[in-house]
């Protein structure tokens, strides 16, 4: 075959199998050295940020679906905390207006969406066994991992986790759609505010109760360990934390309050570390 003609169909060839596949871009450094990249699939793209090495460790920030990886940084740094033993994971949520993920908006299965790209990431590391710990949203999240891939969830530390308040039952909705949808709309032409009603409905009131992506008797058959830290601010109910704690078999509570007066935070930072320990596979 002609020289001239073969590094053409190779080249080809080469680009139609990386059309075809998710891609992973890297990118610069992080927060706290972290090696920064893009995971892409279709029309989404997440940016993710690894930083040190072990056991893996998913990280989900707080912030509402404004969730991004610097929100890791509070109410202590947890990057820095658990690098030192464990490949800390991390990544803006997909359409986080502050963040560099982006996809569609999938009106009709919001909380999937934002696990599919957790467990995509995942999946394009090649990590198949995982901790995963979270704040805030993350709390719902957590949850939904342990729903969709309960094999794979060694362990899981749900800190301020967010809930279904019956006395404030558009709290989380109204919060949305004044803090992340104009501003969303304004960035994205292809979104609507209507959209953004549609979606957030779906997500925070369609199914409205308890800790929003799983049901009482999923968190009563659970036997994933966790580990909750309570809070008790509007969007994060005591109530709801305490109940789930008291629901799932293989569950731990931190005292409470841990965050305030400060001082009491290094105290739960090690109750969230022996709790990992515990649970990590013995071979890691």
């Amino acid at each position: 075959m002609d020289p001239i003609r073969r590094k053409i169909l190779r080249t080809g060839v080469a680009a139609t199998a990386m059309a075809a596949a998710p891609r992973v871009f890297a990118g610069e450094t992080g927060q706290g050295g972290a090696a920064t990249s893009f995971y892409e699939k279709g029309r989404v793209r997440i940016h993710y940020e690894e930083a040190g090495s072990g056991f893996p460790l998913l990280l989900i920030a707080g912030g509402g679906l404004n969730s991004t990886i610097a929100g890791l940084k509070n109410p202590f740094n947890v990057i820095e905390e658990f690098k030192g033993e464990y490949r800390c994971i991390a990544a803006d949520l997909r359409n986080a207006n502050s963040g560099q993920s982006s996809g569609p908006l999938e009106i009709d299965r919001p909380w999937d969406t934002h696990t599919d790209d957790q467990l995509g990431v995942l999946d394009h590391l090649g990590i198949n066994k995982f901790m995963v710990m979270g704040f805030c949203i993350g709390g719902p999240f957590i949850w939904n991992l342990l729903k969709r891939a309960p094999d794979r969830v060694v362990a899981a530390v749900l800190a301020q986790p967010v809930g279904f308040r019956p006395e404030m039952p558009t709290l989380l909705y109204d919060g949305s759609m004044t803090g992340w949808g104009p501003e969303l709309v304004k960035r994205r032409p292809d979104i609507t505010m209507e959209m953004v009603e549609k979606y957030l409905t779906k997500m925070y009131r369609t199914n409205a109760d308890f800790v929003l992506t799983v049901t009482r008797d999923f968190v009563r058959n659970c036997q994933t360990p966790v580990l909750i830290l309570p809070d008790d601010v509007p969007a994060h109910p005591y109530a709801v934390a305490m109940e789930a704690a008291m629901l799932a078999p293989k569950s731990e509570v931190s005292m409470y309050p841990w965050k305030e007066p400060k001082e009491r935070i290094p105290l739960a930072v090690r109750q969230i570390r022996s709790f990992l320990r515990a649970h990590r596979p013995a071979y890691a």
